[in-house]
């Protein structure tokens, strides 16, 4: 039976690039998103409900991580792999956003993460499978005046803090940083970005590897990149 693959947000960009690529791999994949009608258009893309599963999904609300993972174990039988994706940014500069926007940042780049994997950790558990979460460079280098930034910081953190407590459980656990990448969190088109497949084919890669191998993180940068 194919393994099973969660990724939250799973609408567009990475989180679309690493379902398509997932699936070629043999995966089935559930998709979670707020964006349903794109979810069930990226559904039909990857051959249907024999192959994917489209879940509606706010990540800063418990009660829905764990609604996404017992639709995938209803439909599917197994939870393999969960992709702690979901996430955005905010324009540097202290002053440069709202507060309401701040709180929307913070509480679905951390507190949205933490929740997909602690909703994810049981049925893990039991197929002996591999948390990964988007970290990103902005994790490893201060941004001037980054608060999304700092929630990256706290990605990084969260993966070696998850990883800790894991050990022994076979879990594995992989933190995927990537570098400038042109996906919808920039509107601002660049041909010095990597492209959305560039961070699916290092996922795949980490997913990939026998079940004694944890790769812990992938850092990926444009060839160009200074930052």
């Amino acid at each position: 039976m194919s393994r099973v693959f969660v990724i939250t947000g799973a609408s567009s960009g990475i989180g679309a690039a690493t379902a398509r690529q997932a699936v070629e791999a043999g995966y089935r994949v559930v998709l979670a998103a707020r964006s349903k009608d794109k979810l069930d258009g990226l559904v039909e893309d990857l051959g249907g409900a024999d192959h994917a599963l489209a879940v509606e999904t706010d990540v800063t609300e418990w009660e829905a991580n764990e609604a996404l993972i017992a639709a995938a174990t209803d439909t599917f039988g197994q939870v393999d792999v969960v992709y702690a994706n979901a996430g955005f940014g905010a324009t540097r500069g202290w002053l440069e956003e709202t507060p309401e926007h701040w709180r929307a940042m913070v509480l679905t780049n951390v507190l949205g993460a933490a929740y997909t994997v602690r909703a994810a950790i049981p049925a893990l558990k039991a197929s002996k499978g591999h948390v990964l979460l988007t970290g990103s460079v902005a994790g490893r280098r201060v941004m001037p005046g980054s608060l999304y930034s700092a929630t990256k910081w706290a990605v990084t953190a969260m993966s070696e803090a998850v990883r800790i407590d894991l050990n022994g459980t076979g879990i594995r656990t992989t933190l995927i940083s990537p570098g400038g990448t042109e996906t919808p969190f920039f509107d601002n088109p660049s041909d010095g970005r990597l492209e959305a497949d560039d961070i699916a084919r290092a996922v795949l890669y980490a997913v990939s590897q026998p079940a004694h191998v944890d790769i812990n993180e992938i850092l990926v940068r444009p060839t160009a990149q200074e930052l």
